[in-house]
Order: structure tokens, then sequence, then C-alpha cells
């Protein structure tokens, strides 16, 4: 039993066992797009990824989609005055020659009105519409709702 409960402890503490997904698209690079296990499909979920603008242009990420949730959204995570609050993001800059973090404590999307449960190890697809670039879909990986993010570069490598 002493065993059972040290292997399951150990396997709760490694990084996720991921396939690091990147995908070119036009000038754009989306890297590691990621969700956390939902305890159930009344609960939202997050939606992580990495994008970087290798073009001399600025874009924007302007809206997600997903058949995953009826209201997908894009939020900020701020603090003011040490109080947090996630405000609806109309829009995110993705500045030429940078990379921007859809990230825990940071911009992300906020996945309402889930269809089911988010389960770990299923995937799911989420569309990203760009000012610019126009749409793209990527398929998010279901994490743990113990990790920080997939054991992985952001540049999917």
């Amino acid at each position: 039993m002493k065993t059972q409960i040290i292997s399951t402890l150990i396997l709760m503490a490694a990084s996720p066992a991921i396939a690091c997904e990147s995908t070119t698209f036009g000038d754009l690079s989306i890297a590691n797009p990621w969700s956390r296990a939902t305890i159930g499909a009344g609960r939202p979920a997050v939606f992580y990824v990495a994008i970087t603008n290798d073009g001399a242009s600025d874009d924007a990420l302007v809206a997600i989609s997903t058949p995953a949730a009826g209201r997908p959204m894009l939020h900020e995570t701020t603090v003011t005055d040490g109080v947090a609050s996630m405000p609806h993001a109309m829009s995110i800059p993705l500045p030429a020659g940078q990379t921007v973090q859809l990230a825990p404590g940071g911009y992300h999307g906020m996945l309402m009105g889930l269809t089911a449960a988010l389960k770990e190890g299923e995937t799911f697809p989420v569309t990203l519409t760009f000012e610019v670039a126009g749409d793209v879909t990527v398929n998010a990986e279901v994490l743990s709702l113990l990790v920080e993010g997939p054991d992985c570069e952001t540049d999917g490598q």
C-alpha cells in the first residue's frame, strides 16, 4: 500500500507527457495550446497558448471559438490595489517580432458554458481569429488540474 501511495505521488508531481505542438500560420507561430481538466461541465475552463509574430507588421488575436464551449472569450488577469480581476479583452496585441503568452496570471481564453467536462489526456479544437492573419485552428491538450503548463519551450521544441 505504501508503495502505491508513493508511486501515485510521483506520478502526480511528474511533468505532463504532452506532445508539444507548434503550428506556423503565415507570419505567426502558435505553440503549445493547452487547457486544464475540469471537475464538471458547470465550471469554466481555460485556454493557454504561445503566439509568436515573426512578421514585420503587428497583428492581434481578436477572438477564439471552440465546439467545447458555448461562450469562449478572451480575458486578462489584472491586479489593482491587491485585488485580482479578469476583465474581458476585446483583443490581444501581437507586436511584430515578439511572443505573447496566453498563460496563468495574464491573458488567457476563458471557456464558459462547456459542452462536457474536459478530461485529462483529451484534446479539443480551438479556432484563433487574428485581425490580419485570419482564422487558424489548433488542438488544445487537456492537462491535469495540478500543472502550471506543458513541459516544453514556447517554440514547441
